[in-house]
């Protein structure tokens, strides 16, 4: 008898990125340089200083061994001093999980909150490494419809009814990913009020905080709520801001009783995330601000960029676009957006991907990582397209 493998796991489709990756190593370069808008990482390097904190924190052999399940003390005082210079609101260190990336982070928490069987609501279109790991864990996912025709932003009755129905949490991304829709604070407050008026969870996944627009100011006053610790649960993501996507970096915010739940999957998943990474970003928020505030101006221009291409482009309209992502509608009614998103890499050299990746009633839309290019590459997109 052959054995077989978790069918939680093996009926998913394997990674997205190395898939359309393959098709772009089929482009013939016929139509110029590559141009990868696939992937959310950003297209500039890390600041000199990073990399030689990095260094010297690798180096150390203070940070070879195991270290505190909920991340090193002095990067949960310096993110807690900076989550509460950024809210208004008062968060300790002991509201703060270190974790391994974003990723880790939401099924540390989706795992502390729900178990087999449970629902989880998430927005259609969503973030797929959210739905993937919930189908893995065996919980089951509940969608929240969001308007096209608004940029699509949550629709309040779905998440509501989705509430009604069960659902423990309700999940969400702010800036949007697939979509770079960024989320009022006043829709995120009746978000918020939902579930608790529910008893659910709501999380907010802001890996894309940092690429707000320059005077935004605090992204939702959610953290002056009292009893926030009753409901909420944020996450946050270290990679973008500080481009250091493969020292796998990410946090928690949450109440201390959420934090000692999440401190037992973390203890079981990694026992603690990486320490000399979590040393050397302590030592440089305070020092790398102006750097980080330059970056998101020039994420600004990247998609200033990248309005002022599609504003040229007959049949191509924006769904949605912010921090990192734009939600492009292409022209092409009669194909799937697998098909035009192969055909597109694999002949003009462009790189993204299907919006049928991202939920259910997504065919007409691709996903432009538009951070991963500078201004230049996201012009010749005005001929790509054509």
């Amino acid at each position: 008898m052959s054995a077989f493998a978790n069918p939680l796991v093996s009926r998913l489709s394997p990674p997205p990125i190395p898939s359309v990756l393959a098709w772009a190593r089929e482009y013939k370069g016929g139509k110029g340089p590559l141009v990868d808008l696939s992937q959310a990482v950003p297209g500039y390097p890390a600041h000199p200083e990073m990399l030689r904190l990095l260094g010297e924190a690798a180096s150390s052999p203070e940070t070879t061994g195991y270290g505190p399940i909920e991340g090193e003390c002095v990067l949960r005082d310096a993110y807690a001093r900076h989550m509460s210079e950024v809210y208004g609101a008062s968060v300790s260190a002991a509201n703060i999980h270190v974790t391994a990336g974003c990723n880790q982070a939401f099924m540390s928490a989706a795992i502390a909150l729900a178990g087999s069987g449970d629902s989880v609501a998430l927005t259609n279109p969503f973030y797929f490494n959210q739905e993937t790991t919930l189908s893995m864990l065996g919980i089951k996912r509940v969608l929240v419809e969001c308007d096209a025709e608004n940029g699509f932003l949550p629709e309040v009755q779905s998440a509501e009814k989705a509430l009604l129905s069960g659902a423990k949490v309700l999940a969400v991304v702010t800036p949007n990913n697939p979509t770079g829709a960024v989320y009022p604070p006043e829709l995120l407050v009746e978000l918020f009020n939902l579930c608790r008026k529910h008893g659910a969870w709501l999380i907010v996944d802001e890996t894309y905080r940092d690429f707000l627009p320059d005077g935004y100011g605090a992204p939702h006053p959610l953290l002056t709520i009292q009893g926030w610790e009753d409901t909420l649960i944020l996450l946050y993501s270290f990679s973008k801001s500080f481009c250091i996507p493969g020292h796998r970096l990410g946090a928690i915010t949450a109440g201390a009783n959420v934090v000692a739940e999440i401190a037992k999957v973390m203890d079981n998943m990694q026992i603690c995330a990486p320490r000399a990474a979590q040393v050397a970003v302590a030592a440089a928020m305070p020092i790398l601000a102006d750097w980080q505030a330059e970056n998101r101006l020039e994420i600004a221009r990247r998609a200033d960029a990248l309005r002022a291409v599609m504003s040229g482009l007959p049949g191509w309209e924006i769904g949605a676009l912010g921090a990192y992502f734009a939600f492009i509608r292409h022209p092409f009614a009669e194909l799937s957006s697998t098909a035009v998103a192969e055909r597109l890499a694999k002949e003009a050299g462009v790189v993204c991907l299907p919006g049928s990746y991202f939920g259910e009633g997504q065919e007409h839309y691709l996903r432009l990582a538009f951070a991963n290019a500078d201004a230049a590459s996201i012009g010749l997109l005005a001929d790509r397209l054509r």
